[in-house]
């Protein structure tokens, strides 16, 4: 396997370029959004200069459209593994979309019914499932996590899953937290009673293969803001449950799929940028390139299925990735361990984990370091980034929740060398 040259991928990237008052930027945000790669710019000022339209006319750039979506539907199921782009439903955002599929799973549900949910995930694969129990009276089962392992507790997961068990919500990667969980093996056990599964992929997709035939999970969900594209969210649900449920839309919208679910006009730059950006991750399994692809006026390529050219070029690329954030990632933690004062949450090491390090200091609150941080223009979040569970089951709510790092591939082992001697120099001077 060809490493990632990282100088080309960053020149692929505009915003690596910027300075402020001549200090380059370290972008370690990943976790709450990736930089946008310069060929979802350049689609979605494309799909703007030359398409933009509604959909369903006769006219060329309303057809121009339709390709459009038909197309990058197809590419995002190329991207998780799915047999079609039917299959692939858009909205606004992860959350969005998750409150509206949870109502129409709700529509299957019977008072007295339960719903799993866990202390790991983001907000957004919890709340919509906290209120549907409260307004359909479900009972509601927690999944602990183990705060030493940074693991499921096994004995949570064999309680909370039950013969009465409807829908079992889990997080692939945890945001705050950085643990990879087995939700293949999540899901069997939803399976055996009788239950759908429902996994929040929207940190692991950026960084690990995503494959829903190998999970055999029911619905999974991802942002394309988190995989270096624009603000657009998508959930895969398999195609006999979207056929099923009753989908919350106004009367003249298509009953077909994927169309059903995607109420209203759609961000269709957003699309566009969205398979700028699948295009662009496909491109890093082929040989390296240089320089950023010139926007194409016309319309993109369509395919009545999914492509497995750009399929196969993406299960290389993300070995590459993999490869590369590994290296990091493990940098990274061993960098901070050495810092005195400082304590790591989530897994010892790379391995079983997504690139992301929440950590704390004796001295600092995760603000203070934040701040700090930010006067070197390195970029970092603190806080509890929506894993309000996460930051309560560790008893750290009352003290400012975590200070979170997350790399992506085009970090390099100067951004992490830089912010590690920062962090050191905040810690020990305050």
């Amino acid at each position: 396997m060809t490493p990632l040259d990282i100088a080309s991928v960053r020149s692929q990237f505009p915003s690596m370029d910027v300075r402020d008052d001549g200090v380059r930027r370290i972008y370690l945000d990943n976790p709450g959004g990736t930089q946008v790669c310069g060929q979802a710019v350049d689609a979605m000022v494309s799909y703007l200069r030359h398409m933009n339209a509604n959909d369903g006319g006769y006219f060329m750039t309303s057809r121009r459209t339709d390709l459009l979506k038909a197309e990058v539907h197809n590419a995002v199921a190329d991207l998780v593994g799915a047999a079609s782009g039917d299959e692939i439903l858009f909205g606004q955002n992860m959350t969005s979309l998750t409150f509206s599929l949870s109502r129409s799973l709700g529509r299957e549900l019977d008072p007295g019914d339960e719903i799993v949910v866990t202390r790991m995930d983001h907000d957004a694969n919890v709340s919509p499932w906290l209120m549907l129990a409260d307004d359909l009276r479900l009972t509601v089962r927690w999944i602990d996590f183990d705060p030493e392992t940074s693991r499921y507790d096994e004995k949570s997961v064999e309680e909370a899953i039950t013969e009465r068990t409807r829908i079992v919500a889990v997080n692939y990667a945890s945001n705050a937290l950085g643990t990879v969980n087995d939700v293949a093996d999540l899901t069997a056990r939803a399976h055996a009673v009788g239950a759908w599964s429902y996994v929040d992929s929207v940190q692991f997709t950026p960084h690990l293969l995503t494959d829903v035939q190998a999970i055999g999970c029911d619905f999974l969900a991802c942002s394309a803001y988190k995989f270096f594209g624009p603000h657009q969210g998508m959930v895969w649900g398999r195609r006999e449950l979207l056929e099923r449920l009753v989908p919350y839309k106004v009367r003249p919208a298509s009953d077909d799929l994927p169309w059903r679910f995607e109420t209203g006009t759609m961000s269709h730059e957003g699309m566009a940028g969205t398979l700028g950006a699948i295009e662009y991750l496909a491109g890093l399994g082929g040989e390296p390139v240089a320089g950023q692809n010139e926007p194409v006026a016309g319309p993109p390529p369509t395919h009545s299925v999914p492509n497995p050219d750009r399929r196969a070029a993406l299960v290389r690329a993300f070995e590459r990735i993999e490869a590369a954030e590994a290296l990091l990632c493990q940098r990274l933690i061993d960098g901070l361990k050495s810092i005195q004062g400082v304590r790591l949450y989530g897994p010892p090491s790379s391995r079983g984990r997504v690139p992301t390090v929440a950590c704390t200091s004796e001295r600092l609150s995760p603000a203070e370091l934040a701040r700090g941080l930010a006067e070197h223009n390195i970029f970092v979040w603190d806080g509890d980034y929506y894993a309000m569970e996460v930051v309560k089951r560790l008893g750290l709510a009352g003290s400012g929740g975590m200070l979170r790092v997350g790399l992506a591939h085009y970090n390099t082992e100067a951004d992490v060398d830089t912010f590690l001697d920062v962090v050191e120099k905040l810690c020990t001077t305050g």
